[in-house]
């Protein structure tokens, strides 16, 4: 029995030390094998031309990045209020129309697909209007900005003001390859790097030198090149006229920072057509909210998020993927988190559920401010009587607009925008407090009633949008205009 015992023990400790001998010679294959394939993963197959725009040039060297960057083409996930496909938000949401009345958004609101998309969506949406020949349209070229790096190219050919110069259609043949790399890549060392002058000259009129930024503030900063709140300034020295870029941050980026920045410079986006209030248009300032945040004041950039690390084959690189985080909970929220994924994300829909019922609220209250208004103008109101009427329509507004243009800003900052959109329920009840007043001092006792604007024809309808003109010059636009971007920009490229 002894014996037996022995040779039992000297077979398992044989086939142990197989086992061992195995599994080392399997480790040693895999890390010499992901080595070479680190040292030969990038070894560049072409040379990467200065500013390059061509996202598929720079994928020949990176081509996991490239290749994850273009499943921003993907539109299949929804969430529950958002996603990636595309939305008719003036179709889900009609009292944007009238909220916009007289501004390009009542024409056209879609929610945004992936950055692949950049270029193809700008040229169809009614915003940009269908002009009859390449030098004309309704929006100006600065538009283009943030939706190409063929704008970065472009920009050190002609120069920024040159490039702002002109309307939107002048530039069209220039502009052909959707957001990518050389958006936020330097060509030579492939750092992060700022290609945007507004970001720049934002930073500089605070006293801050932007090149000094961390590598972890620039995975926020060249996402905050675009997705921002802006406008056109058209009253800069040696500039008077062109529609330049700025960010409103000289006094800081907070809403009410950025307020006195506008009512210290008079700034108008437009006025509004029924209420005749002098407006401002958030864009989407998800910076600005992500910095009110928790995730912002603890140092978690866009990127952690929305284009978190991963690792193939021994390569670990940044996903290119840019997305909802609801899309990639384990890789963008877990890694921080310890709840499950269906806690996680009801937490997110907990949040937006609440601040969107208020912020929905908010909306009722501004479209009756807006006709109240126009009543009071209708009976005989004097510009005296309705100065401060609609300063607190504007503002009202701009609180409710800031809470719905920031993309987000019920997760990144749903603390503060509840702040906001509960402040712009306040001024705009007392707006509409001054404006029953001044209705009775005007003689009008009668309720003014809500309008009929159960669907984006009937909003487009009451505010007298013609909108099936607008669509027959966006076709006639695109069948006659873009082919010809298309021909002029594809015999420019083969020069390359």
């Amino acid at each position: 029995m002894e014996i037996k015992r022995k040779t039992g023990v000297s077979w398992m400790v044989f086939l142990l030390s197989l086992l061992i001998v195995f599994f080392i010679g399997y480790m040693i294959t895999s890390i010499t094998e992901r080595k070479m394939e680190a040292k030969y993963a990038h070894k560049p197959m072409v040379e990467i031309k200065n500013l390059e725009p061509r996202n598929e040039e720079w994928g020949k060297v990176f081509p996991r990045e490239f290749e994850s960057y273009y499943k921003t083409a993907e539109t299949s996930f929804k969430s529950k209020y958002n996603g990636n496909a595309m939305i008719d938000m003036l179709e889900v949401d009609p009292r944007l129309v009238v909220l916009w009345a007289g501004y390009g958004f009542s024409k056209d609101y879609n929610q945004g697909r992936g950055h692949v998309y950049a270029v193809k969506d700008i040229r169809n949406t009614l915003r940009t209007g269908g002009p009859t020949g390449p030098k004309t349209g309704p929006m100006p070229s600065t538009c283009w900005t943030c939706k190409s790096p063929d704008v970065p190219r472009l920009i050190s050919e002609i120069g920024v003001p040159t490039f702002y110069t002109g309307k939107w259609a002048s530039k069209g043949a220039e502009i052909v390859n959707p957001i990518g790399c050389a958006n936020c890549h330097d060509e030579n060392t492939m750092n992060l790097t700022i290609t945007q002058p507004a970001l720049i000259e934002a930073f500089k009129r605070q006293g801050k030198d932007i090149t000094k930024a961390s590598h972890n503030d620039m995975r926020t900063l060249v996402c905050a090149q675009c997705h921002v709140e802006y406008y056109f300034n058209k009253h800069l020295p040696d500039k008077e006229g062109i529609p330049y870029l700025t960010f409103p941050w000289d006094y800081g980026t907070t809403l009410e920072d950025m307020e006195t920045y506008y009512d210290k410079n008079h700034h108008v986006d437009w006025v509004h057509k029924l209420s005749k209030a002098p407006m401002l248009k958030a864009q989407h300032p998800g910076y600005e909210m992500w910095k009110a945040g928790i995730h912002g004041r603890r140092g978690v950039s866009c990127a952690d998020c929305h284009m978190p690390y991963k690792t193939e084959g021994g390569q670990k690189f940044t996903d290119h993927h840019i997305q909802s985080p609801l899309n990639n909970v384990a890789n963008s929220c877990q890694v921080c988190h310890r709840e499950e994924t269906d806690e996680l994300v009801r937490n997110v829909y907990d949040n937006q559920d609440r601040i969107i019922k208020n912020r929905d609220k908010l909306e009722e209250l501004i479209v009756r401010a807006h006709v109240e208004a126009k009543k009071c103008w209708d009976v005989g109101a004097t510009e005296q009587q309705m100065k401060d009427i609609l300063y607190g329509i504007r503002i009202g507004q701009w609180r409710w607009d800031i809470a719905a243009a920031s993309h987000g800003g019920s997760f990144h900052a749903p603390v503060e925008t509840g702040r906001i959109i509960a402040k712009g329920i306040d001024i705009t009840q007392e707006t509409r407090i001054k404006l029953a007043k001044l209705l009775i001092e005007l003689g009008y006792d009668k309720e003014v009633s809500y309008p009929n604007i159960k669907t984006k024809a009937d909003a487009q309808k009451f505010i007298g949008m013609p909108v099936e003109k607008l669509v027959a010059e966006k076709n006639k636009f695109l069948e006659e205009i873009v082919p010809q971007w298309k021909k002029e920009a594809e015999e420019r490229e083969s020069k390359y």
